[in-house]
């Protein structure tokens, strides 16, 4: 998940959008749905999918599933399975423009 959300920092949200399509991670269709309603939000908030950029993207650590599998000598071997949290928080470029401008 962490090479999926590295190059998607700082990215219009079209453009994110062909480069998910065409990443070959196991990672990239779940950051895809998750960035989908993402920019749903924020078109019921009244912004532009045209204007939204990722601010911020961040996966961190969830709750680690823990099977077992039998191993050599009648033992048995934990298996991990792991998960975790994806944080997507959008802006819309006009905002960048204002603060350029004022300076």
């Amino acid at each position: 998940m962490g090479l999926v959300i590295d190059m998607l920092r700082n990215i219009r949200v079209d453009k994110a959008f062909d480069l998910l399509r065409f990443t070959n991670h196991k990672g990239a269709p779940l950051v895809s749905k998750l960035l989908k309603s993402a920019v749903d939000n924020a078109k019921s908030k009244g912004y532009g999918q045209e204007g939204l950029f990722i601010s911020r993207i961040t996966a961190d650590a969830g709750p680690v599933m823990k099977r077992h599998r039998a191993a050599s000598f009648g033992r048995a071997s934990v298996i991990r399975k792991r998960t975790s949290h994806v944080v997507i928080e959008l802006d819309s470029s006009e905002k960048i423009v204002d603060k350029v401008k004022v300076k």
